[in-house]
C-alpha cells in the first residue's frame, strides 16, 4: 500500500466526515457531546485554513485512511493552547505507525504556529489512542480545558510544546 500524508483539500470534505462518523460508531460513540456532530464536519477544509490551524489526511490511491489536525482550543484565545482535533484512522491503517507519524506532524506544525501547549479530549473506550498520546508526551488532566463542546468525552490530556 502506497501511503502519504498531505494537507486537507476541498474535495476531501465528504470522505473525512464519513471516516470520522464511521470510526466513532465502531466505538459506540454517537450523538451530542461528541465530535461526530460538530458543525465543522460539513466543511473541514474551510475550518482549517487559518495560519494557526492545520489538518492532514493519510491517503492511499485517493482513499483517505486517516485524518487529524489542530487549531486554537476554543475558549482559550491568546493563551497559546492548540487542540488536537479529529484524529481518526480506518482499521486497515491502525497499528502500522501512521498514528505516530501524523501526531508528530501535528505537534511539529502546532509548534511552528506558535502554540505552547496541546490539549485533547477523548473517551475512556479509546485506550489505544491514549497509549499513542502518552508515547508522545501527553499527560492526563483531571479537569477539562477550554470549550470544545464535547461533553461526552471524559478523558482530558495535554502536553507542552517545547
Amino acid at each position: 500500500m502506497n501511503l502519504n500524508i498531505r494537507p486537507i483539500k476541498p474535495h476531501d470534505n465528504v470522505a473525512i466526515k464519513s471516516l470520522v462518523t464511521t470510526v466513532l460508531l465502531e466505538h459506540g460513540i454517537q450523538g451530542q457531546g461528541f465530535a461526530g456532530v460538530d458543525p465543522e464536519l460539513d466543511d473541514m477544509f474551510a475550518a482549517y485554513q487559518s495560519e494557526d490551524a492545520g489538518y492532514f489526511v493519510i491517503e492511499s490511491e485517493d482513499e483517505i485512511l486517516g485524518v487529524g489536525g489542530f487549531a486554537v482550543l476554543a475558549g482559550t484565545a491568546g493563551q497559546g493552547i492548540a487542540e488536537l482535533r479529529k484524529m481518526y484512522f480506518k482499521s486497515a491503517l491502525r497499528g502500522r505507525g501512521w498514528g505516530n507519524r501524523l501526531l508528530s506532524l501535528c505537534i511539529q506544525e502546532a509548534k511552528k504556529a506558535g502554540f505552547k501547549r496541546m490539549y485533547l479530549e477523548t473517551t475512556s473506550e479509546m485506550k489505544i489512542a491514549q497509549a499513542l498520546y502518552i508515547k508522545h508526551g501527553f499527560v492526563y488532566r483531571t479537569q477539562r480545558l477550554g470549550a470544545t463542546g464535547h461533553s461526552g468525552c471524559g478523558v482530558f490530556m495535554e502536553r507542552y510544546l517545547l
